[in-house]
């Protein structure tokens, strides 16, 4: 397949894609139309198709998907053949929580180890995993092969942090801290603001209240 530009917009929709995807092959249906597909995902078929076609198309017209063949084609897009280690800094509540969702294994993400500064939770287990100090963190990072760290820590120690991982080989940082990271372009940043998300909805909800008026 030809190496090319893929919109942010469609690789957004991927993890979506998969999802459904894996749901459809669970109750055992073999093969889906891009109408079908759009019929329960509530995207259109031809914008199905166009994603799609980024990479090569997957179907033939007329013939429709498999729907394993491309649950697991879309899961090499997305990396999911491979396993990354993964570690959390902050061992707050929602580092504990973060830690705690095992769905992470069933997606090749390897829970490696949990981290924070604060001395009351060291030795604390979360799924038999001890929260260390974060002065550890570099050299867990370099001698376990961690690909992707988790930053779940005020947002006033996010950038150093961040820097340290850096230094030190992570690939990949999927960042909780309310703070968009500084770090060179070869490292992949994924910026979760939680409150982004909630107003978001309550902007849908005013909208929706002030259609129905």
């Amino acid at each position: 397949m030809e190496n090319k530009e893929i919109s942010q917009a469609v690789i957004g929709r991927l993890p979506r894609y998969f999802r459904y995807l894996g749901e459809l092959k669970d109750q055992g249906i073999e093969r889906i139309s891009s109408q079908e597909l759009s019929d329960i995902m509530d995207v259109t078929a031809s914008q199905i198709r166009q994603d799609f076609n980024n990479f090569g198309g997957f179907g033939q017209q007329g013939y429709g998907y498999k729907v394993e063949y491309l649950y697991e084609e879309i899961g090499k897009i997305l990396g999911l053949d491979k396993t990354h280690n993964l570690i959390i800094i902050g061992a707050g509540n929602l580092g504990q929580a973060l830690a705690n969702y095992m769905n992470f294994e069933r997606r090749g993400f390897l829970f490696r180890g949990i981290f924070d500064n604060d001395p009351a939770l060291y030795g604390k287990k979360i799924r038999e995993m001890e929260v260390k100090p974060i002065e550890e963190m570099e050299s867990f990072v370099r001698e376990n092969q961690i690909d992707i760290a988790v930053l779940t820590i005020p947002k006033s120690s996010a950038e150093s942090v961040a820097k340290r991982l850096v230094d030190n080989g992570i690939k990949g940082i999927w960042n909780f801290a309310h703070v968009d990271l500084d770090v060179p372009k070869r490292i992949q940043v994924e910026n979760v603001h939680l409150s982004d998300s909630v107003m978001k909805l309550t902007y849908n909800i005013h909208r929706y209240e002030q259609e129905e008026k």
